[in-house]
Formats: structure tokens, sequence, C-alpha cells
């Protein structure tokens, strides 16, 4: 069976027609000019804001012209990433989606239901002719995955409704009435190189086939975080033998936990033979802490011919591996107010050495401004200890919950009157747009929903079909009960 036949086909059609545009963050162009043509071609009004958002209005059915003005929200933007064995251009191809038993997965890449089913799901809106709706903003975002800049640069000139529907949540038993802000930290050190000697034996470690997933909703979940586990091998070994880097990339994305990372090394003491011994005591040792969470992870080691001919001198890569090593990780502090909830966390999403450059980027999140610039204080003054140059930028704010959200009360109604049971509500540790987008809506009242999808961020990425069912049709009631205005 195809995606395109699954029910509500209106909004797997329009997800499919989606996927076909290649979106990744900053490069927009082309999913841009698709929802301006969609607009267009429909006959409503179309808009484009400087920066490259996208509104499309439509005038509310018969019988609802006095409801408030709902803007529905999404982004246009996905994170593209893809595994090492997966042949795949992102920048000229199409997803290519299928259906495993009840989810809708991707061939090798991620899937783009963040926030691709919130996108499908308001044009689904736009483009019907049955469906009671008041009148509607349809409000598509750029560049949400890598620094917020559409919401950020919004004009907001361009909006008069009174509620706001944001279709990024991430589970479908969940309203998200708050969100952490976060700030990106990128740092850069200078290291002296050292010749490689001739009798030096070339080494390759990996890390591979670790979950990964979005570095704020699963910061909790215990994954392994590949920089870590190779900064960890390294440093242990090193404490028997003189390994040093040549040159080390892992991670990809800043805002997904790193699965892989990949050194080459020059082993200039020591033999081979017992290094594979300390390799293997080592890598057992790691694979059994993360048993449960990474089953399916890997380090290998082996030889190789030859390798560059410069390498870390042995002072910077005392800095290098120290300063990996206490770089703050993880869940930093758990909520006080709202129980279960992350409040502060950091992920080093990318470790490059190279060239005679060391470079860190992580991503800090929290749901209190003050601890927000906790975590990103720790980074800083662990960079500047071994004399890196620190950049912290893409600041954004988080979302304060609102308790007495009329919108809320609304949802509320709905989902016990349809489903006989009590959603979650929760403030969730991710940069939803919300709190930027309240700075240019004074007084809009929002709310954010959506279907199941498990493992964003990843190639593992996945929506639950019978859960876009029930999204589908909550939406339609919440819109059938819009407030007067």
């Amino acid at each position: 069976m195809a995606v395109r036949n699954l029910e509500p086909r209106i909004i797997w059609n329009h997800f499919e027609d989606l996927n076909e545009v290649p979106r990744p963050s900053k490069k927009e162009d082309r999913v841009i000019e698709f929802m301006l043509d969609f607009g267009n071609e429909l006959g409503l009004k179309t808009l484009k804001d400087d920066i490259g958002n996208v509104v499309i209005k439509k005038p509310a059915t018969k019988g609802f012209e006095d409801k408030k003005t709902v803007i529905l929200q999404s982004h246009l933007d996905m994170v593209h990433q893809k595994n090492n064995a997966t042949i795949f251009d992102f920048e000229k191809e199409g997803i290519r989606s299928f259906i495993d038993n009840e989810w809708v997965k991707a061939d090798g890449t991620t899937l783009g239901a963040d926030n691709g089913m919130g996108v499908a799901a308001a044009m689904a809106i736009l483009s019907s002719n049955d469906i009671e709706h008041p009148a509607i903003e349809a409000l598509f975002t750029i560049d949400e995955e890598t620094g917020m800049t559409g919401a950020k640069e919004l004009d907001g000139q361009m909006l008069s409704g009174d509620i706001l529907l944001n279709l990024d949540t991430e589970d479908d038993d969940e309203f998200s009435v708050g969100c952490a802000g976060g700030i990106d930290t990128n740092t850069k050190y200078l290291y002296k190189t050292e010749e490689v000697p001739s009798g030096a034996i070339g080494i390759r470690i990996s890390v591979n086939g670790l979950k990964g997933g979005h570095s704020g909703m699963d910061i909790h979940l215990g994954r392994g975080n590949a920089n870590l586990w190779m900064n960890r091998l390294v440093f242990e070994l090193n404490k028997q033998f003189d390994l040093r880097i040549v040159e080390l990339e892992g991670g990809s994305l800043r805002n997904a936990i790193p699965r892989e990372s990949e050194g080459v090394f020059a082993l200039l003491e020591g033999s081979y033979s017992d290094l594979t011994k300390s390799f293997s005591v080592i890598k057992e040792a790691i694979l059994a802490e993360f048993s449960v969470v990474e089953e399916k992870a890997d380090i290998t080691l082996e030889t190789i011919d030859s390798v560059k001919k410069e390498m870390v001198s042995v002072e910077d890569q005392k800095k290098i591996l120290s300063s990996i090593y206490t770089n703050p990780n993880g869940v930093w502090k758990m909520s006080e107010k709202m129980e279960g909830i992350v409040e502060t966390s950091s992920s080093l999403a990318k470790v490059i050495v190279r060239n005679g450059e060391f470079v860190t980027q992580s991503l800090q999140r929290s749901m209190i401004e003050s601890g927000k610039e906790d975590i990103a204080n720790a980074l800083k003054t662990n960079y500047e200890a071994i004399g890196a140059e620190v950049i912290q930028s893409g600041d954004y704010p988080g979302w304060a919950p609102n308790p007495n959200s009329p919108i809320l009360e609304v949802l509320l109604k709905k989902y016990r009157e349809m489903f006989d049971d009590e959603p979650r509500v929760q403030a969730c540790h991710a940069g939803l747009e919300c709190g930027i987008l309240s700075k240019h809506l004074p007084g809009c009242d929002m709310i954010s929903f959506g279907p199941t999808i498990k493992n964003p961020h990843s190639p593992d990425e996945m929506v639950n079909i019978k859960s876009v069912q029930k999204f589908w049709s909550f939406l339609l009631e919440v819109l059938k009960n819009i407030p007067n205005k």
C-alpha cells in the first residue's frame, strides 16, 4: 500500500507532495515557492515577508464568521540526516517514505514528519471544500531547526489572528503550553602540530549505530553521545599509550544527539597488539553501560596504511581531551515546578579536530532564562580555560505557560469528550516557536499539539498512522469550537 492511499488521504497526499521538495534549513527557496504556488493556485490571499515566511489566508466558512481568527502555524524546513550507508542527495531528491506496520518511515533518511505533518494538515484545511472552520491564517515559518530566524524576523503585520495553534508537538496525547529557550555555543581552538614520525602506526577508530535523536526532547533518555564515547576511548588509551590525534570528526547537526564519530590516530609508543587488548576492555565497558538504550551501537578499531603528516601536539591534545571530558552534557537540572520535565540541558553536537583547528558546536536549553545563562556560562568558561575562542549566538526565549489559557480549555474539553481520556499538559524541552512568535503577536492565545512522531532529527524518524487520524479528527473538532470574537 502506498503512503498516498492512507487515511486521511487529504493529509497524506499533501505530505507526500511536500516531501518531494528539498527543504533543508537555510535553503528553503524551493519550498517557499512551492507554498506560494499552492496558495495562489487556490485563489487565496498569499503573502511572503522579507525573511521568507509564508502566510496563506482563508475566509471563514458559512456560519463561522463570528468566530475568532485562528493562526495555524508550522515550519517548512526539516532536519537532513542519513545513515552512512545511505546514498541520498538531500539537495536534489525527494524523501522516500514507506509504510512499516503502524508507522510511516523513510528509507535511510529523516522523514520530515517534523514538521511536515503540521504543514500538511494546514494545507489540507486550506484546500478543503467541506471542512467547517473560522477564518484561517496559515503561517509557514522557515529555518526553525537551525536558529528560528523565520520566527525571529517575522513580519507580524501580516497576521491578525487571536488564537495560534502550533502543530509541532510530537505526542498525540500531549498539549504543549510552554517550551525551553536555547542558545548555541561554538568554540574554536588553534592547536600546535607535530610531524608524525615515520615509524608510527596509523589507526582508525569509529563509533557508529547510536540512536541519536532530538537533543531537547530525547536528552533525558540516557542515549549515548558519540563525541563523548570517542573522547573517553582516546583519553583512556592515552593512559597507557602515546596515541596522537591526526584528525577527528563526530556529529553533524547542532540540535541532534551525535550518532557517529570517526578519528584517525598515530600510535607512537607501545605495540598494536597491546593497544587492541586495552581497546576491547574499554569498548566492552562502554557498551555494557549503555546496553539497554544503545543495543545497536558499535565501536571498531583498525590499522590504516597511511596518515597525514601532522598530528596534535602533546600539550594541546591534553587540552582537547580534558575540555571535552569536562564539557557539560545531558540533563543539567530537572524542573521543580513540573514533575518529570527537564528544566536545563546541554548537548555536545559536533567535534572536529583537523588542520590545526579544534572546533565544537553545542546547544544549551532551559525553561528559564537564568538556567539558560547558567549552563551557557559553564560551557563558555570550560573552553576559555584552554584558551579557545567562544562564540554564543542564536539566543531565543522560552515560552512561559499560561494556566488560564482559553484555548487550552477548549482543547481539554474536546479531548475528554472525543477520547474519554485525560491529555498531558506539558512544557516541552524543545525550542517551539511560540515563545518568539508571542513577541510579534502580543495577546495571542497559543497552544501546541500534533501526531505522534518518534526519533525526530534521525534516520529512524517515524510517524504513527493511527495517530495522524486521531490528530486530524481532533483538529477538525477544535476548529468547530473556536470561541466567538
